[in-house]
């Protein structure tokens, strides 16, 4: 059975907050927050949240969808420019990380044009073997 839940962040204050909030409270009502993967959750809507308020005119939606074996996260922001990890990191300066810890965190992700702006996506399975499979797959 596919759940699917949806929150609009367009213009609110505090969207990452609210974003892990929703997500917190989501996962707990389906059963997901018994999952090692939950905790990935929260900091991959953190990640994708923020980027989309800093670098892409904003996060519009964020929509969460759990099936049997893995949970999606669908972030709309408004911007079309397709997210691309920095090559280049420096130490000692923040910022610049957050794609790679949604690449490391992730089973899969990706993007695609919606609308004005684009959906940026990333999906965790709910099992994972004890030493954890994470590592990019993009589907851009």
């Amino acid at each position: 059975m596919v759940q699917r839940r949806r929150l609009a962040l367009r213009s609110v204050p505090g969207a990452v907050g609210k974003g892990r909030d929703f997500t917190r409270q989501t996962l707990r009502d389906w059963g997901w927050g018994r999952h090692e993967s939950a905790e990935d959750a929260l900091l991959v809507v953190s990640e994708l949240v923020t980027n989309a308020a800093l670098h892409a005119n904003g996060c519009r939606e964020l929509v969460l969808t759990a099936g049997e074996e893995a949970l999606r996260i669908d972030v709309v922001d408004g911007a079309t420019v397709p997210p691309c990890p920095r090559t280049m990191r420096r130490p000692g300066v923040p910022g610049g990380h957050g794609l790679h810890i949604v690449q490391r965190l992730c089973d899969r992700w990706g993007s695609y044009p919606y609308g004005a702006g684009k959906v940026v996506w990333a999906e965790i399975e709910a099992f994972r073997p004890a030493t954890g499979r994470r590592g990019p797959v993009a589907g851009r």
